[in-house]
């Protein structure tokens, strides 16, 4: 009550002061007037609900929570560390509507919103690196197109466009696979969560060894059987000699091994992999476009300052 007694008593101040500036009394009072005004209004951007639960172009602390929960539990959590990486992604999804019913659109929820997004997916993509080190080099490649692709289009859209304007907001004169991309919804939503779903998968399948289901192995004969289990135990005893390290890349590699079917893996791999590359694609048409925006900028801008080339 007494919170809303001062900012009653402050928007009857700044009314006051407004009348006495009205009346003739100088621009000195006008001023005090506005300076009672901006105290009023002053909003916490930090602490808006968007930017906590997540909103439109914004995500929330929220995510950023849950997404490192889930990388904690990354290396022997295989069920544990999806959840909750889902449920941090399919925080975006919720954005708009927060943003629109609250008004709380910011430039710095935008900024977080990207922030968030590669990071989360680059430290994704790095556990891969480690789990199929045979692949590193294809993961390596895809955070670097990732953070190359939005930071040139985000300088680009700042610096062409005017700091005003919203990385979205790609004229389809100039990309009409970006206005599609960034203007629809669906669209947006599809390739993004695709994209995510895809990686989730392959770290899901590290945790399999076999290419489709435990339950397509052939089954061993008992004689046989008993032959692999004591050398088993011999190797478990190796194991713990070599590996002395719980977090060492062989350790944590045996701990992966056979913890769960791979069956739906597979398929969710293979579902959504032509979507995560057309988002590959959309990456690369970004930062090339991007560029060539840029490189418009600065040859007006060297017409304008009649600059010419150095023989």
């Amino acid at each position: 009550m007494s919170g809303a007694r001062t900012r009653r008593q402050a928007v009857a101040a700044a009314a006051e002061a407004q009348t006495v500036a009205h009346n003739g009394n100088g621009k000195e009072q006008q001023v005090l007037a506005q300076d009672s005004a901006v105290d009023e209004v002053h909003e916490n951007i930090f602490l808006f609900w968007p930017n906590i639960i997540g909103a439109k172009n914004l995500e929330g602390y929220v995510r950023i929570v849950l997404a490192i929960a889930s990388l904690a539990w990354l290396p022997v959590h295989p069920r544990t560390s999806s959840l909750l990486y889902s449920i941090s992604c399919l925080l975006d999804a919720l954005d708009g509507y927060a943003a629109r019913y609250l008004n709380q659109s910011t430039r710095f929820g935008a900024v977080l919103d990207m922030v968030t997004d590669r990071c989360t997916t680059a430290c994704l993509l790095v556990f891969l690196s480690s789990a199929f080190p045979r692949w590193s080099i294809v993961f390596q490649g895809l955070i670097s197109l990732d953070f190359a692709s939005h930071y040139i289009h985000m300088f680009a859209t700042l610096a062409m466009g005017g700091s005003d304007t919203s990385h979205k907001s790609v004229d389809a004169s100039r990309s009409k696979i970006l206005n599609l991309y960034y203007t629809n919804r669906t669209v947006l939503f599809l390739c993004c969560a695709l994209n995510e779903l895809f990686f989730i998968a392959l770290y899901l399948l590290a945790f399999s060894s076999p290419l489709l289901s435990p339950g397509l192995l052939q089954i061993v004969p008992d004689h046989e059987a008993v032959a692999i289990q004591k050398g088993a135990e011999v190797n478990s005893s190796l194991l713990s000699h070599i590996f002395i390290n719980p977090y060492s890349a062989g350790a944590l590699e045996l701990a992966r091994a056979n913890k769960m079917d791979s069956f739906w893996p597979w398929v969710l791999a293979i579902v959504s992999f032509p979507v995560m590359a057309l988002k590959q694609i959309i990456n690369v048409i970004q930062l090339v476009k991007a560029s060539r925006w840029l490189a418009e900028g600065d040859i007006t801008a060297r017409r304008t300052k009649r600059l010419s080339k150095k023989a």
